[in-house]
């Protein structure tokens, strides 16, 4: 299965057909504990499905083959799996280093939750490499935790140039990767250590599930992480399990539409005269095309842009869209527009991570393309 083709494992990978009744969909397995052969002896090793159970399984299975890893863990949330993975790498006095333009929940996990517990951090811009080496403190940082594309400005950052930094120093790479999805970039290929995704996102594809996920080539790493996985616990249900595999089958042929779209919707953006910046790997003026040519397949579903009449005109903007829908997350079917600011990064207004009040963040959907570039027509207008 790890020769074949991206979409054959989607599909395939974790997911085989039920030897019993031959069910080519796999099965909820809504229950918490399972019958045992005598004491400690258990049956194909499930005990109590915080430590495991089979939906969660199959999907932890398809994530790793997805992500060309040996071994993939599914949680509650992807706050929850960077929560997990933190326990896990940290302690007090450690170091890591961040984004600059990091999504708001990941600085305030870091900044509220385990700075007061002795973790450091320093922000960086990734896509200086330069600032990163400055960034990292030898015999300290313990990983060096990547976006790219970052949320909202999609900044784009060298993977493998990144994880050459990090590694001379000792330091683990970590790569968010819920823009790309697995299906456009893997960072474990370019070197990273241990890739994270909101699963809720991309992976899901249809905003109707929460989840996260951790997957690592690492057997050592593996251990540790499957060990804080049940002692903390905030895995995967089998119901969010499901809906995430089953959002995986498509998610190929979604990405290649979101791809599609954000592209047409990014070159309209461009040479509209009450837009004065468009944020887009794809676009040649992106400073990041170059790396992000060569590392994604192509550039994602997620454009931002600025409001040339500035913090106003951005939210009566967020306001105006009927085939946009004004709502937070990403990644879905349809499209959504949200005002950054106010909304997903609140969390970093008035730190060094704070976003551009006149910023808009475009989460571009499959629906069709003229549609959604009539509609910001009108709303721009």
């Amino acid at each position: 299965m790890s020769e074949s083709g991206f979409s054959t494992r989607a599909i395939h990978a974790g997911q085989r057909p039920d030897p019993g009744n031959g069910s080519v969909a796999p099965a909820i397995w809504a229950t918490s504990t399972y019958a045992q052969d005598g004491v400690g002896g258990l049956r194909s090793g499930y005990e109590y499905s915080r430590s495991a159970n089979p939906t969660r399984t199959a999907l932890e299975e398809c994530l790793a083959a997805l992500e060309g890893g040996a071994h993939g863990f599914a949680f509650a949330s992807g706050l929850a799996a960077e929560d997990t993975l933190l326990r896990t790498i940290g302690r007090p006095g450690a170091h890591v280093v961040i984004p600059d333009d990091a999504y708001g929940g990941t600085y305030r996990l870091f900044a509220k939750v385990h700075e007061p517990w002795g973790l450091r951090y320093t922000p960086a811009p990734l896509d200086d490499l330069a600032a990163v080496a400055a960034a990292i403190v030898p015999g300290e940082t313990t990983a060096v935790w990547v976006e790219t594309p970052t949320n909202p400005l999609l900044g784009v950052a060298d993977i493998a140039a990144v994880a050459e930094l990090a590694h001379a120093a000792g330091a683990l790479l970590i790569v968010d990767n819920t823009f790309a999805s697995p299906y456009l970039q893997q960072p474990l290929g370019l070197g990273a250590d241990v890739v994270v995704h909101s699963t809720t996102k991309y992976c899901g594809g249809h905003s109707d599930v929460i989840g996260g996920a951790l997957v690592t080539d690492d057997d050592a790493l593996a251990e540790r992480l499957r060990y804080f996985q049940n002692a903390i616990g905030g895995v995967a249900g089998p119901f969010d399990a499901w809906l995430v595999l089953r959002g995986l089958r498509t998610l190929a042929v979604r990405m290649e539409r979101h791809c599609d779209n954000a592209e047409r919707v990014a070159a309209y953006l461009v040479d509209h005269a009450r837009v004065a910046e468009v944020f887009y790997p794809g676009l040649d003026s992106h400073p990041g095309h170059t790396v992000a040519k060569a590392q994604m397949r192509r550039f994602g579903g997620m454009v931002s842009f600025r409001v040339a009449a500035g913090e106003q005109a951005a939210v009566d903007l967020c306001g105006r869209t009927e085939v946009f829908t004004l709502g937070e997350s990403l990644g879905g079917v349809e499209s959504l527009i949200e005002h950054p600011g106010r909304m997903t990064h609140a969390s970093v207004a008035g730190t060094a991570l704070e976003v551009p009040a006149d910023l808009v963040r475009l989460s571009v959907g499959i629906e069709d393309a003229d549609d959604l570039i009539a509609d910001l027509d009108r709303a721009l207008a």
